[in-house]
Parts: structure tokens; sequence; C-alpha cells
């Protein structure tokens, strides 16, 4: 744990000491842009109704925010994303979790030839909640499981929307608190243990672009195989996010997640997010 905690501490540096510069220069050099959405969904049916249904109301809050740096030959890339949604069903006195993500990704690049790069990159994921399974037994909270990927690579960037990073030498670190290994592995790890050190390769790509006007559709994929064990079972997280506005402040999103990592479960999970909202850039 203090190796990784060491190398995850060298790979931080390295960033901050090349980005020391864009710091100190003027706010210009930065390209910052968010969207805070706030979606609801709701159905109600009266006594009368013979078609069946149960009355519910749901909600999701999402906040997106870019930061990034672009100064010479120097280009340094970040995002922010936080996603918390809830659901209620009449009649029942539990609120259930549709959504919940904490992440941040960072890379950061100098130019090698063209649009390509040297460069290194962090990706930090969590989420803010308890998780609870179909028998409201607890899984998962804040910080349990968190993930840390990080490595140097080579970057392909065409353009904000659209990017390519190979990092060949990645390191992953998935923690989780010891209570949920007490008994068995959780999330990779096993029991008794509270984390997991993982050292192989990622390809992480990034695309957005609009379909037609009001309507842009954001495409992310991270792959990740793991040299030290089972490298053919390559992890795979695929984030699409599709946001038809209505007007400067109402729109539609559709959000969706694939993930498959056969750490935690030997099946594609996946997860869909509709909703009519309130949306607001900045």
């Amino acid at each position: 744990m203090k190796k990784t905690l060491i190398v995850l501490g060298f790979l931080l540096a390295i960033i901050s000491v090349n980005a020391q510069e864009a710091i100190k220069d003027t706010t210009k050099l930065w390209t910052k842009k968010g969207n805070i959405s706030l979606l609801f969904n709701q159905s109600s049916y009266n006594k009368q109704w013979l078609g069946g249904g149960t009355s519910n109301v749901a909600g999701n809050f999402g906040l997106n925010y870019d930061f990034n740096y672009k100064k010479g030959n120097v280009v340094w890339d970040n995002k922010f994303i936080l996603a918390y949604g809830l659901s209620k069903i009449k009649g029942d006195n539990k609120t259930a979790k549709t959504d919940d993500r904490l992440e941040l990704n960072s890379l950061w690049g100098k130019k090698a030839s063209g649009n390509w790069y040297y460069s290194a990159y962090l990706n930090f994921k969590t989420q803010m909640d308890t998780g609870l399974d179909k028998n409201d037994v607890r899984i998962s909270h804040f910080f349990s499981p968190a993930y840390f990927q990080f490595g140097p690579g080579m970057l392909w960037k065409k353009s904000n929307n659209l990017s390519v990073n190979f990092a060949p030498a990645a390191a992953k670190l998935i923690v989780v608190h010891d209570h949920f290994t007490e008994l068995g592995p959780s999330f990779g790890v096993l029991q008794g243990d509270n984390t997991r050190f993982e050292f192989g390769a990622s390809i992480s790509a990034y695309y957005k672009f609009n379909v037609m006007t009001n309507v842009s559709i954001e495409n992310r994929l991270n792959l990740y195989s793991n040299y030290l064990d089972t490298p053919q079972n390559v992890d795979v997280d695929y984030q699409m996010n599709v946001v038809m506005k209505i007007n400067k402040y109402l729109s539609a999103n559709v959000a969706l997640q694939a993930i498959y990592d056969d750490n935690s479960v030997k099946a594609v999970q996946v997860k869909e997010l509709f909703g009519l909202g309130v949306n607001y850039g900045f």
C-alpha cells in the first residue's frame, strides 16, 4: 500500500510541476465550461385507473465541469463529474438511489509531433452515498469502493472534443473498507484486505459531437487490461450523455453507462437515465 501511494504521489508531482507554469499565468489560457442539470420523472395514477401502475417520483442532479489549459506545446485537460439521484414509490417508506457518481479525470500532455503528445493521466472514481442490495444489506458507501488509475503514455488529440490516450504502463488501485471483505472478496479486493493493486495497459477515448442543432452526444470510453491477472479480461467503462436543449434552461437528457469488470461481477452492468428538467450551462 505504501509503495502504491508513493507511485501515486510521484505521478501527481510530475503533473503538478509541469502545470505550475499554467497556474502562475493568466486565466486566458484556460478554457472553462460547465453544465448543471436537475431532471425530474413522475408518474401518477388515480384509483379508477384500470391499466395498472404505481405512482412514483424521481429526481437526478448532475454537474459536469471541464477546465482545460493550453499554452504552447503543453495541454492539461481536467473533467469533474458529480451525479446523484433518488426515486420514491407511493406507499413505500424508503427512497431508492438511482445514480451516485463522483469522478475526476486529469490528463497532461506535451506535444511530440502533429496531434501527438507525451502524456500522464490520473482518473479517480467513487460514490457519495451508501449502496444497498435488494435485501437492504449495505454493499458500498463513500470511498468504498474507490478507484484510482494513473500512468504515463501517449495522447492523440485532434481537438477538445476528440482525443485518445494510450498508457501501456498504467497502475490501478481499488480501495474498499475492510468491513466489506471480512467474509469474502469485494469489488476484486481479496478477503481480509482493503486494497487491490493492478498493473497493465489503459486506453481512454473522448468524443463529443452535435447530431443536429441543440442536440449533442458526449462519449467516454475507458479500457483497462491487468498484466498481473487474466490480461485477456479487459475492464470496460463506457458512458454516453445526450443533451437535447429545448431552450436556454430546459432540456431532455439521456445518460447511459455500461461497465464490465469481472472482478466485481461476471456480467455487463447497464444503467440508463432519462429525464426532462432544468439545464444550465456556465
